[in-house]
């Protein structure tokens, strides 16, 4: 599903589950809805399972929101004594829309928990209270910390199922734009790891001497990041200097919000100090996760940074605030850096970077190989000092339910494309009326017309594959295909892929993408010998000479 199909049925107002791999874009579109929100009248209720994920977003923890706090079960009388907490009860009387961002993190107990709590707050036994609910996350990344030995998600709790959702899996790439590495990232999240893309990781390792000076390390563990950090400031024999971070509002919510910062209380600076942007720059300056060395101080003594890409940034204080039905209620204020010798995968989640040292040697956790290589956008950018097996797992019981999450969303993208183009507007404008918000008839419109004019062409396609068609009878390389649509050339051959299927393609769509006839007639031959599924054997027997997606575009000529 691409990021304008799932917003369409997200502005509808059902419950929606919106997840998608690592760059797929589920940040940009959540972050588009809520401004459609925002701009309809509409202040949602934006939390996350996680302090981290929360200043991302700007939101406060699910915890806080819910007034659960730490608690890992309620009993009747718990849940009257929360609901009963004027702040709490006004809060969630408030409430229209309730977005719950990193939901592969949220345990069903504590899912259950902020459940029972909105339904006693509202006096209603629909599911959280009868609120328009978006779950936002990726259940291949890190899960619940629990106690137990077994892990509980948030989707096996009764609670998912009464929400009826909409499942909407974001299946194209904005990060990734390394055919290789896409084919790495995919076997872990499949589950089909072969000796094949183990050697291409273990290709990847490096000796301390060979290692960039300035990219960040990711740790498993928080010991070796303090032990780093430290470590490497001490080193630089330039002069400290210390910023302290500010804040405005009550206690608890401005401790929450230091616990999920990712700069730190006290940043001590040094020049030569290697650094990391923790918030995104307003003015697209910079991003969270951009690189960069400390090379001097302005004249009002804030850092001036120079990126990787040799442009000098002076800083200033930014602000992470918690917001409340649009008001804000708790403030800090830092230099948004931090110091980018080391951080853990943990807090490197949801994080896009250029290039980034790993020691996956103690990975520990499902999902923690798979977390921190996602956060680099190719393969020449991974720097790997260890690698343990585990590192290379997901979650068993991910696996099998990552198949119904692709079957719900495909069943939803087509129903919604087999609507005429008027009934998800009319589904829109009923939605926002409900909510109390004002439809803007003649901006909305315009974005329709816009939008059916470029999605829904008379071929009757869902605008994704319509797009990438046209693109691919005009372009003159499968690379250019890929800069077109601003895709990665593997998204474009699943296109393709997926227009045989529907039978929409012929071979004089794209024989002009195919490589060169030796190189046509070689694959071929590999393809006839070793065999069509899978194609690692094919790619191997062809010496790696040819990407995963050349070899499939010369499968697909053979349909």
């Amino acid at each position: 599903m691409t990021q304008g199909e799932a917003i369409t049925i997200l502005k509808t107002g059902a419950n929606v589950f919106l997840t998608g791999e690592p760059g797929s874009g589920k940040t940009h579109t959540i972050n588009t809805f809520v401004e459609w929100l925002r701009n309809s009248g509409i202040e949602p209720s934006v939390t996350a399972a996680t302090g981290i994920a929360a200043t991302h977003v700007g939101g406060m923890t699910l915890h806080s929101w819910s007034g659960i706090g730490i608690s890992e079960s309620l009993s009747k009388a718990d849940v009257d004594r929360i609901a009963s907490k004027e702040h709490i009860a006004r809060r969630i009387q408030k409430a229209k829309v309730l977005i719950i961002e990193e939901i592969s993190m949220l345990s069903a107990s504590t899912f259950e928990m902020a459940d029972s709590i909105c339904r006693e707050v509202r006096r209603t036994e629909k599911p959280f209270g009868g609120l328009t609910v978006i779950l936002v996350g990726d259940f291949f990344q890190l899960p619940p910390v629990s106690r137990d030995r077994e892990v509980k998600f948030a989707y096996s709790s009764p609670v998912w199922r009464d929400l009826s959702l909409l499942t909407c899996y974001l299946t194209e790439q904005y990060r990734q734009v390394d055919s290789e590495f896409l084919s790495v990232l995919s076997a872990i999240r499949s589950g089909n790891v072969e000796e094949l893309h183990y050697e291409e990781l273990l290709r990847r390792h490096r000796d301390p001497v060979e290692l960039p000076p300035g990219a960040p390390k990711l740790f498993s563990h928080n010991a070796d990041v303090d032990r780093i950090n430290n470590t490497e400031l001490a080193k630089l024999k330039s002069a400290s200097r210390k910023f302290s971070m500010s804040s405005k509002g009550k206690d608890a919510m401005v401790e929450g919000l230091k616990r999920g910062c990712l700069s730190p209380e006290i940043l001590e600076l040094k020049e030569g100090a290697a650094v990391m942007f923790t918030k995104n720059s307003p003015q697209g300056k910079f991003v969270n996760g951009t690189l960069g060395i400390v090379v001097g101080w302005g004249a009002d003594s804030m850092p001036i940074v120079e990126t990787k890409d040799g442009i000098k940034i002076s800083t200033e204080p930014m602000e992470w605030q918690l917001e409340e039905q649009g008001k804000v209620k708790a403030s800090i204020s830092q230099i948004p850096l931090r110091l980018a010798y080391a951080m853990t995968v943990h807090k490197s989640q949801g994080m896009s970077m250029d290039a980034a040292i790993m020691d996956l040697s103690k990975a520990f956790e499902y999902g923690q190989g798979y977390v921190a290589l996602s956060r680099v956008r190719r393969l020449s950018g991974v720097f790997l000092t260890g690698l343990n097996a585990r590192a290379l797992e997901v979650h068993p019981e991910i696996l099998e339910k990552d198949k119904d999450f692709r079957a719900a969303s495909d069943a939803a993208r087509d129903a919604f494309a087999e609507m005429p183009a008027a009934e998800p507007i009319g589904m829109q404008k009923k939605f926002i009326k409900a909510m109390g918000g004002a439809w803007f008839e003649a901006e909305n419109d315009k974005k329709r017309s816009s939008r059916e004019a470029r999605g829904k062409p008379a071929t009757g396609l869902p605008g994704r594959l319509a797009e990438t068609l046209s693109a691919a009878r005009d372009g003159k390389s499968l690379a250019d295909v890929a800069k077109t649509r601003a895709l990665a050339v593997s998204t474009i051959v699943k296109h393709l892929e997926e227009l045989s299927e529907i039978g929409k393609l012929v071979r004089t769509d794209f024989a002009h993408l195919l490589p060169d006839v030796g190189a046509t007639d070689e694959i071929h031959e590999a393809l006839t010998t070793t065999g069509r599924e899978p194609l690692s054997p094919v790619f191997h027997a062809l010496g790696g000479r040819y990407s995963f997606e050349t070899i499939r575009l010369v499968r697909l000529a053979r349909n």
